[in-house]
């Protein structure tokens, strides 16, 4: 539990160092929205580095869980629900990522 939640706080690190600039470049937002995107973006690299599997492996886990904290930001900060489609895609990825992520070593 400790790693997936590792992951998840790694997704929401990245998905805002990214959603900030989209706010200051697409919707006229602040310029002052970059630097806590840069900080975010900082914290997200450094956070990749607090897994304890092999770097190739921590990324592609991670990928999947990436998704899924990607669809619950669409819903959750968009306000677009996501499909079953994307429920479907997100339950595939999450499978993946547990194979990847918690195979026995």
């Amino acid at each position: 539990m400790k790693t997936f939640f590792l992951y998840v706080v790694t997704a929401i690190a990245e998905i805002v160092g990214c959603y900030l600039p989209f706010l200051w470049w697409v919707k006229g937002g602040s310029g002052w929205l970059l630097v806590p995107a840069a900080l975010s973006l900082v914290a997200f690299a450094w956070l990749l580095t607090l897994h304890d599997a092999a770097a190739g492996r921590v990324y592609a886990a991670y990928g999947g869980v990436y998704i899924g904290v990607a669809l619950a930001w669409l819903w959750a900060i968009d306000g677009i629900r996501p499909t079953p489609w994307d429920v479907a895609g997100v339950a595939i990825s999450l499978a993946g990522m547990g194979l990847i992520a918690f195979q026995p070593r």
